[in-house]
């Protein structure tokens, strides 16, 4: 099962588009939505594990322009 997480993204002004548009090209976020307020952008994505999560954010998500700050929440499974 893959791990899962959410990326909350705040972007520059003016630059919302540009993100979602650039974003919506990797294939493992799963869900792009613009929201009011901070964070601007909600995503859920889906890795193989935590390395690739962080190579996701830290190379590609941070490298597209207009992305000011991420912040990551790993999704972890309770055992019932």
């Amino acid at each position: 099962m893959p791990d899962r997480a959410y990326v909350l993204i705040n972007v520059l002004p003016g630059q919302t588009a540009n993100v979602v548009r650039a974003l919506s090209e990797i294939k493992e976020i799963k869900t792009i939505d613009a929201c009011w307020g901070k964070p601007d952008i909600f995503t859920l994505v889906e890795v193989a594990d935590q390395d690739t999560l962080a190579t996701l954010v830290l190379s590609r998500i941070h490298a597209i322009e207009g992305v000011g700050q991420t912040d990551t929440h790993l999704v972890y499974r309770l055992q019932q």
